[in-house]
């Protein structure tokens, strides 16, 4: 591949990479945190690929001056790297959900606080902070309340509900599960990959996962709803 045709590729790429930062489609590869890096990093190649573009045409120019022949062609089959490009900017991957979730033990870490919650009633909260509270504060913030989370249905191999979120250290490549299991007014049909939200109160229950013996608390539930994916399906709260 000559050098017009790497500035090509470099400026394909850095389009790509600034419509998917500009775009919610940034949200399937990465953390929301990591969206300025990723705007600046398309800006910087598209430059790179600016300059390299004018220095061959520049190049180019003086070696007609000169009467000197052009060089072999570039074999065509190097072209094939602008596919992954087109993948990018063309089909937006699904985020991770139950397959992942049921094949990955729980990855839930005690959070290094516990900040006072507000007086709303139901109260919305992550899914990851649930799970910390009710685990590793074994629930003296949550009793009493009635909290609200949203989450896709994960159905273990033995039909246990799980409601779950993929937890993000960098990008999607570590995404990892953090599971509630639920019991009360659970709907009588669960189909995978479904988004809930639930409110319900904490219970001092809990099992183990069966993939890694990690803890997994209880949501004793009294209303579920469908609900659209979010805007972001994972959930950050895990390492920030």
């Amino acid at each position: 591949m000559n050098r017009q045709s790497q500035a090509a590729v470099l400026f394909l790429l850095g389009a790509a990479l600034l419509h998917a930062g500009t775009t919610d489609l940034y949200l399937r590869y990465v953390k929301a945190g990591l969206q300025p890096l990723l705007l600046a990093s398309g800006a910087v190649l598209i430059v790179a690929a600016l300059a390299t573009a004018w220095y061959e045409w520049r190049r180019g120019k003086q070696e007609q001056d000169h009467d000197r022949g052009h060089g072999h062609p570039e074999p065509r089959i190097s072209w094939l790297l602008i596919l992954p490009l087109l993948a990018l900017i063309l089909v937006a991957p699904p985020a991770l959900g139950s397959y992942s979730a049921t094949r990955a033990g729980t990855a839930l870490q005690e959070p290094l606080a516990y900040p006072a919650l507000p007086a709303t009633d139901p109260l919305p909260l992550g899914l990851v902070d649930y799970a910390g509270r009710a685990v590793y504060d074994h629930g003296r913030t949550l009793e009493g309340r009635r909290v609200e989370l949203t989450g896709f249905i994960a159905l273990d191999h033995d039909g246990t509900p799980y409601l779950v979120r993929m937890a993000l250290n960098c990008c999607a490549a570590d995404a990892q599960p953090v599971k509630v299991a639920l019991t009360g007014a659970i709907p009588p049909v669960l189909q995978p990959d479904t988004w809930l939200t639930v409110t319900g109160t904490y219970i001092p229950r809990q099992s183990r996962d069966p993939v890694n013996n990690g803890p997994i608390p209880y949501l004793k539930i009294t209303t579920a709803e469908p609900t659209p994916e979010p805007r972001d399906p994972y959930d950050e709260s895990y390492n920030n």
